[in-house]
């Protein structure tokens, strides 16, 4: 999504969201984030009426995938970012716990997983262009299956 639609969706100007993105540039990185070039502008206000205005535009917009619009809730300062940050935080939570109560499902996971480490750690499976993708989902597995440590609940029940 592009910047100003974004800002928008957040109740902050453009120049505001890209001002907390800026100091923010650490929690942005390319895939998360990019600049439009002029050419990618050029191309996409052809394509597109719905762009018309930022045909004269001076500077290219940014452009932010589902995860830098994730990220731009945590950095933003506007009512509606913070609500729709709690509600990613809340919703990645409920997602957690219902993989945690899929026993079996998580059996499978676990399968999956050890048998995608076993040809990754002994190398007698090329993923080729894949093999950072696939390391990275191993990961996310390993998240997934793993056991919340018990917790001592102070003062509300979620």
């Amino acid at each position: 999504m592009l910047d100003r639609d974004l800002a928008e969706l957040y109740e902050v100007g453009t120049k505001r969201l890209n001002e907390a993105v800026k100091r923010n540039k650490e929690r942005f990185p390319s895939d998360f984030m990019f600049k439009l070039t002029k050419d990618e502008l050029t191309q996409l206000v052809a394509k597109c009426d719905r762009f018309k205005t930022l045909k004269h535009s001076a500077s290219t917009p940014y452009v932010f995938t589902e995860h830098g619009i994730a990220m731009l809730s945590s950095v933003l300062k506007s009512k509606k970012a913070v609500l729709i940050n709690i509600q990613i935080i809340k919703t990645f939570i409920k997602l957690r716990h219902y993989v945690i109560s899929q026993g079996n499902t998580n059996e499978q996971i676990n399968d999956l997983r050890k048998l995608l480490m076993l040809h990754v750690e002994n190398n007698d499976y090329k993923f080729s262009e894949y093999d950072e993708t696939i390391i990275q989902i191993l990961k996310a597995l390993n998240k997934l299956i793993e056991q919340p440590k018990e917790t001592t609940k102070i003062g509300f029940n979620p």
